[in-house]
């Protein structure tokens, strides 16, 4: 039983080693037993092998003699010597004594009749090399009367050894059909103990797992009163019976937990419901405000009108610029934009910009022709990195912004560069950290960010103003850097969606890394922005 408690690995090793254990015990008594009546049934033909090489011996010395008494030639003489020391040797394997068994007998009386042709077929080639004719015809004559009697004998011989052979052959098929039935037992026997075998492995290893399984059916339809296993075994199945155990506590440790959530999140349903009442009170008070915004540009408006109908085209262009930048900057607060309307607001505002600042400001767009300026990002983003890196990258005598655009299948990259002071290293990380502070502050979970003190907020900054990017050594705060920084990082859930860096050449680039998302489907429609 201690092999049971070994690894299931061990467990099957075993079982296959019993396996091929019987196997093998089968295997070695059907080739014992077959070689055994392989070996039977050659040895009853080897008997009428032998007496026909006999014969043919016996026929060759005959014919040798013949030709010699004929012939009087030294190869026939060489030649009946050659084979009458054949047929002799071959013939000394026979029974030389006499015996009541037939095939003995016969065997006797052919030894004894080859050995009579023999010596009279001597003195007959004696007789003739000593030119002693008469001598040697007599002798002759008796060698193959011998001769006729042995081959006679020898015939005989044959069909008794045929007969016995014949005999043995029934004995053997007798035996091997024995055999045959011995060796279905054998198969039948080791059928039932490898199953046994089999059947036994199977039982121990899948009892635990079919336990298991119940258990598992039941968690599955939360039902969480079952037993623990409790399991003692040492292998694969015990140590999941006992993470089993352990998975069955914790979750009822976890339902421990929720219900006391539960209760806590009802809690915070009640707060939510009274800061709900809040919000709507807010916007109310911000729908009011946008009384005195809307006065703004319509005022704008009359104005235009007025320098249309007094000929200042100039002035009339100047100020519906003006309106539609503060339109679009009013209307559809909190919401998102397609890049092209961001590209259009820059083109708004640029041109306000160049009224101001005349031959000063050179403004360069690189807009790719088969790009998609339907991907969306945060309303008012890229106004104001343009306002930045006009107002600081404006150098007493010309200033020069690039607007480049560059989109793969995955992200629209969006870089803003000018050609200004450029930024130190401790003011680009002051302004990220800042950043990561104020999404903490707007969604409550803590994040990781450089430990660099961040800018102090200006308190006339908003959220459009660019006012104290801390590129060309201004007093400024940075707050409109880090109100963009932010704003995209809540937008997009990602960090790495703005960065700041140095020019070789001088000045400083925002790059904007906007992934490709959806249109007006797009699930981030600015939940976090600031209000």
């Amino acid at each position: 039983m201690a092999a049971f408690r070994k690894s299931l690995r061990a467990k099957i090793l075993l079982s296959v080693i019993l396996a091929m254990t019987v196997m093998g015990m089968f295997f070695f008594m059907t080739t014992s037993l077959n070689r055994t009546f392989l070996l039977r049934t050659g040895r009853s033909y080897e008997t009428n092998e032998r007496l026909g090489d006999i014969s043919a011996e016996l026929l060759n010395t005959e014919v040798a003699l013949e030709n010699y008494m004929a012939y009087r030639t030294f190869e026939s003489i060489d030649s009946y010597y050659q084979h009458q020391n054949l047929a002799d040797a071959l013939i000394q394997e026979f029974d030389i004594r006499p015996s009541t068994d037939r095939v003995k007998l016969s065997e006797y009386k052919v030894y004894n009749l080859s050995q009579s042709f023999f010596s009279y077929s001597r003195t007959a080639v004696t007789a003739q090399r000593a030119k002693n004719f008469e001598l040697a015809k007599e002798s002759y004559a008796t060698s193959l009367e011998c001769y006729s009697l042995l081959q006679k004998e020898t015939e005989k011989l044959n069909s008794l050894l045929m007969e016995q052979n014949a005999s043995l052959y029934r004995a053997n098929q007798t035996s091997f059909n024995k055999f045959f039935r011995l060796s279905t037992g054998i198969i039948f026997v080791f059928s039932i103990l490898v199953f046994i075998i089999l059947y036994l492995t199977l039982t121990i290893l899948m009892k635990p797992l079919t336990n298991i399984s119940e258990v598992a059916m039941r968690i599955a339809i939360m039902d969480f009163e079952v037993p623990l296993f409790n399991s003692q075994s040492e292998d694969e199945v015990g140590n999941i019976c006992r993470a089993f155990d352990r998975m069955i506590v914790s979750i009822q440790a976890y339902i421990d937990k929720i219900w006391e959530k539960v209760a806590q999140e009802n809690e915070m349903k009640e707060k939510e419901l009274e800061m709900r009442e809040l919000y709507s009170s807010a916007q109310l008070r911000v729908l009011q405000n946008q009384i005195n915004p809307h006065f703004l540009f319509n005022t704008l408006n009359t104005g235009a009108q007025l320098a249309m109908m007094e000929g200042a085209d100039k002035t009339c262009y100047f100020i519906e610029q003006v309106a539609d930048f503060f339109r679009y900057n009013i209307q559809q607060q909190g919401t998102a934009a397609s890049l092209e309307e961001e590209l259009s607001l820059v083109d708004n505002f640029v041109y306000i910009m160049k009224v101001r600042f005349g031959e000063r400001l050179a403004f360069v767009k690189e807009l790719p022709e088969d790009a998609d300026y339907s991907v969306l990002l945060p309303r008012m983003i890229l106004q104001p990195l343009v306002e930045n890196c006009i107002k600081y990258g404006l150098k007493e005598d010309r200033g020069h912004v690039i607007l480049n655009v560059e989109q793969t299948v995955f992200d629209t990259t969006i870089t803003i560069s000018d050609n200004g002071g450029g930024m130190s290293e401790e003011q680009r990380r002051a302004i990220l950290a800042a950043a990561g502070e104020k999404i903490e502050s707007q969604t409550g979970r803590k994040r990781k960010e450089p430990a660099t003190a961040p800018p102090k907020a200006s308190a006339a900054g908003s959220p459009g103003n660019t006012a104290g990017s801390p590129g060309t050594g201004s007093t400024g705060t940075g707050t409109g850097l880090v109100n963009v920084a932010s704003r995209l990082r809540l937008y997009f859930h990602r960090a790495d969606v703005f960065d700041i860096q140095q020019n070789d050449e001088g000045g400083t680039s925002f790059i904007l890394k906007i992934p490709r998302l959806g249109k007006k489907d797009s699930m981030h429609e600015e939940k976090h922005e600031d209000r």
